[in-house]
């Protein structure tokens, strides 16, 4: 259950983010098939946190300490930026343009996941 409310929230922030700003992208025929797109790249942004992140965080640990963890929005940029080519590899209609448009939306997705998870229940 928490896996599918977390799903729920990634897929309401990327929402969020398409809505917000022009150069994130999502395409497709109709809303049914914008809202499946959109669950499928939530589900790729959320496997994308859990396996590379982690490694990413550690290996750039040091820029974190000295930025006081501003560096955490390049990291959050990267993830999103990797999502974005990595839907493009698997033909899904959704794509971010540019590394300036990944950190604001980025910043965007960090925001809407933490109060969609403050309001949505969390248990298993």
């Amino acid at each position: 259950m928490n896996f599918v409310v977390k799903t729920i929230a990634n897929a309401g922030a990327l929402a969020v983010a398409v809505w917000l700003l022009d150069k994130i992208t999502l395409t497709g025929d109709g809303t049914g098939r914008k809202a499946g797109t959109l669950i499928l790249v939530a589900l790729l942004f959320g496997l994308v946190n859990f396996l590379v992140k982690p490694v990413v965080r550690l290996l750039s640990l040091p820029l974190l300490v000295l930025t006081l963890g501003l560096f955490t929005l390049v990291v959050n940029a990267l993830m999103l930026l990797l999502t974005s080519w990595l839907a493009d590899k698997l033909d899904l209609s959704f794509h971010v343009e540019g590394f300036w448009t990944a950190v604001v939306g980025g910043l965007i997705i960090s925001i809407v996941s933490w109060a969609l998870h403050v309001v949505l229940p969390d248990k298993d």
